[in-house]
């Protein structure tokens, strides 16, 4: 008895899905709740598991075709009736595997010839070619002296010779600071000349510019992708798409801050082993991003709204959603009512959905229903950017990396003084059909007492 397996609602919203990769292929067996495939939408990445156990007589959808929910993908057996399939296949294949036979035979005549042309020349040449030449230069510097020295009469005057110094190479030598005892002559005898003088005055200049460049750069590995065309996911089609929309559809500009989280990395480094003991997790800055942007959209509705038509429909809750970057891109996994949660429980959440994200373990709806996005382009080293708001929402926070570095700070007696704090840029783009300059100033201005401040003691949730 066979049974089909059709592609299932993965999403309200989601009316069709791609088969990215096939897991199993006809013939295997499968068992219940074994994933059977990969199917992407354009809202997530999933495995759709097997419901029945048996084996697989028929795939009806080939990888990179899309597909209807409800369509059928597979057809799995109890076994009965692709008995056959594997065993007719077996003879088939065997005589192509065997007639590769003939490989030996053609290995077998190009080893012999290869061994002797590639070991019996290489290895006489290599002494002569390194060893010879390096020593030789520094041996024949004395074999010089006993050619000239033949005659007995000359040997005084070939030690005079090169002890002595023309008025010339002299005044040179002064003028520009050579030291004559540390130069090796090239004239008769050894005698310094004007020529060794001016090769000594350059040398310094040579050997400065050599030092930079001591420690060797080893080059990055090229990637594979490099010279090649590949057809762009489902996924990175809906970016794109959704990309220019948001573009084309919104008129969108970006503020940024300069915000000292001084205080903050400090309740960190104080906290921190308490908090991994409780949470399984590090503290990082990101819940402290999270938790201030929230409180703030609950005094600033106009970020956390959306424009209907002639309408603006002001959300009742701050459900933001954060980027997670992916090897399939980047997608945005939503934290419910943020405002409401505390340190401890948004961090939690950001590391369980994020974990889920990269595993493709994320259910649909958990990626859909934001009403705000929050990315970390600090992550990778980022002073900041200028973040791209995708509709239906009409802002998006970027936060910059935390960086130690001097700063102007004023005293409670008003005095200035230069101090090393730690700092981070945060910048908002906004949609300006609905949002004004002033608006996102002022929801700025507010995130970045909030963090400034850092009255966290109560909220990290220890």
């Amino acid at each position: 008895m066979s049974e089909s397996v059709v592609l299932p609602a993965l999403g309200e919203s989601v009316t069709e899905g791609t088969v990215t990769r096939w897991l199993k292929k006809v013939g295997d067996s499968v068992a219940v709740d074994e994933p059977l495939v990969e199917v992407s939408t354009d809202k997530v990445d999933t495995e759709i598991p097997s419901p029945v156990a048996g084996v697989i007589e028929q795939i009806l959808v080939q990888e990179d075709e899309t597909v209807q929910v409800g369509a059928v993908l597979v057809v799995i057996g109890d076994g009965s009736g692709s008995a056959a399939a594997p065993v007719a296949d077996a003879p088939a294949a065997a005589p192509v595997e065997a007639e590769p036979v003939v490989a030996p035979v053609v290995a077998a005549p190009v080893a012999p010839p290869v061994a002797p042309v590639v070991a019996a020349p290489v290895a006489p040449i290599v002494p002569p070619v390194v060893a010879a030449p390096v020593v030789a230069p520094v041996a024949p510097v004395a074999p010089v002296a006993p050619v000239v020295p033949a005659p007995a009469m000359t040997t005084p005057s070939v030690a005079s010779d090169a002890g002595y110094v023309t008025p010339l190479v002299r005044k040179l030598a002064n003028e520009t600071g050579i030291d004559l005892t540390q130069i090796a002559g090239t004239g008769v005898g050894g005698r310094i000349r004007k020529d060794d003088v001016l090769a000594a005055q350059s040398a310094p200049a040579q050997s400065v510019q050599a030092a930079p460049s001591a420690p060797l750069h080893i080059r990055a590995e090229a990637s594979p992708l490099r010279g090649t065309t590949a057809p762009m996911s489902r996924l990175r089609k809906v970016l794109a798409e959704r990309a220019v929309a948001s573009m084309v559809s919104t008129a969108q500009l970006t503020t940024v801050v300069e915000v000292d989280v001084t205080k903050i990395a400090l309740l960190r480094q104080r906290v921190q082993a308490d908090f991994v003991a409780k949470s399984g997790g590090k503290l990082n800055f990101m819940p402290f991003f999270a938790l201030a942007a929230a409180e703030a959209l609950r005094v600033h509705p106009k970020l956390n709204a959306t424009i209907d038509g002639d309408n603006i429909v002001y959300h009742g809750t701050e459900n933001i959603s954060f980027a997670v970057d992916t090897e399939k891109g980047l997608l945005t996994p939503v934290i419910r009512d943020a405002a409401s949660l505390n340190i401890m429980q948004t961090a939690q959440q950001i590391a369980d959905l994020a974990g889920r994200t990269r595993a493709n373990q994320l259910k649909p709806d958990e990626l859909g229903g934001g009403t705000f996005t929050l990315t970390n382009t600090g992550s990778r080293g980022a002073l900041f950017d200028t973040p791209v708001v995708f509709l239906p929402q009409v802002a998006i926070l970027g936060t910059g990396v935390v960086t130690k570095r001097p700063v102007v700070v004023t005293d409670s007696n008003g005095q200035d003084a230069i101090a090393i704090r730690s700092m981070v840029y945060l910048a908002l783009s906004y949609d300006h059909r609905l949002v004004d300059g002033a608006d996102a100033s002022r929801f700025l201005v507010d995130v970045k007492t909030r963090l400034e401040e850092a009255n966290f003691e109560g909220l990290l949730g220890l």
